[in-house]
């Protein structure tokens, strides 16, 4: 096995607060995409993400392409950012199963679901959304 065979880990968040994250290895952001081997900020419009209907199958789909094999989606400080039934139907067509493969969480929740996973050296991505 090469150094390039090797999967690279997912950065810890090392500090979240409403509207302001801090992942390894990025400049400060409000919401990110977190993967094996980084990190970069979630543009909604990208996917056409709202709160309602919520995260998107485009967005999930890009932390698996991305090598990651746990997910974490994070709702929001006050849980108002919702999961579309199509993303969850995507994860499970994809043979993930809630609470064991991808987590849905409030955002604190999340970031400390995501940071355990991360220390035990699990290749989880993550969305990550830093206000409601």
């Amino acid at each position: 096995m090469t150094s390039t065979d090797i999967p690279k880990r997912s950065p810890p968040i090392e500090e979240l607060k409403w509207g302001f994250m801090k992942v390894e290895g990025c400049p400060p952001g409000k919401d990110f995409k977190l993967f094996p081997g980084g990190a970069e900020k979630w543009d909604w419009r990208e996917s056409n993400t709202s709160h309602v209907p919520g995260i998107q199958p485009q967005d999930v789909e890009y932390l698996l392409k991305k090598n990651a094999k746990y997910i974490v989606l994070s709702t929001g400080m006050e849980n108002q950012l919702k999961i579309a039934k199509e993303t969850e139907d995507f994860l499970r067509e994809k043979g993930m199963q809630l609470n064991t493969d991808y987590f849905v969480k409030t955002t604190l929740d999340a970031h400390q679901c995501y940071n355990e996973l991360a220390k035990d050296n699990k290749l989880v991505g993550a969305l990550m959304h830093s206000t409601c």
